[in-house]
């Protein structure tokens, strides 16, 4: 498995990326919202050789906006991936299954050479999707458990197991080139 981390603007662009092979960066939130620190965050992570994707944090309602907002903003070349990160929003809100499903569909119409995942906890996973749509991928995240090693049944792409001192993942390819030539692949 390779290891990986998510950033965003609560992280500094000068990360360290010694033994990672992704980063996936916060591009967009909402209708509005840029990641400030996003165009740093991704050049550390080409300069490093890194597989890059980026993420938008989706909030319900205005879905189309909300999709051709992240494909505007969101500087991904072909072959980067790109992720819908479905939670609770801060105002304990949360788009519908029907939002998540077409947000994704979307941003795959607007972007048909990225793959587009679907970032969610194990307690949306299990108790708030009813379509099992997850794009490209599954980017699941449940902390406690061994990386690698979520508590769920459905095939996985990517799992961020814990948030201490920052969002680390494990993505289920043996190689780097192997991720890279699955994300080129869409």
């Amino acid at each position: 498995m390779l290891q990986g981390i998510d950033v965003s603007s609560h992280q500094s662009a000068s990360y360290d990326t010694d033994g990672l092979a992704f980063v996936i960066v916060k591009a967009t939130e909402g209708r509005t919202y840029v990641n400030p620190r996003m165009e740093a965050q991704v050049e550390r992570a080409r300069e490093a050789g890194l597989v890059v994707g980026f993420y938008h944090f989706l909030w319900p309602d205005h879905i189309t906006e909300q999709a051709e907002f992240f494909a505007d903003k969101a500087p991904a070349l072909p072959g980067d991936l790109l992720a819908c990160d479905w939670e609770t929003t801060s105002r304990g809100t949360r788009a519908s299954n029907a939002e998540k499903d077409r947000f994704i569909r979307k941003v795959k119409s607007l972007r048909p050479r990225n793959r587009v995942l679907l970032y969610c906890n194990r307690t949306f996973w299990l108790n708030h999707d009813r379509t099992s749509y997850d794009g490209d991928g599954l980017w699941i995240a449940q902390y406690g458990v061994a990386k690698g090693k979520p508590r769920i049944k459905a095939k996985w792409t990517i799992h961020q197991y814990t948030d201490d001192p920052l969002d680390k993942n494990v993505a289920r390819f043996d190689s780097r080139r192997a991720m890279r030539e699955w994300a080129e692949g869409a």
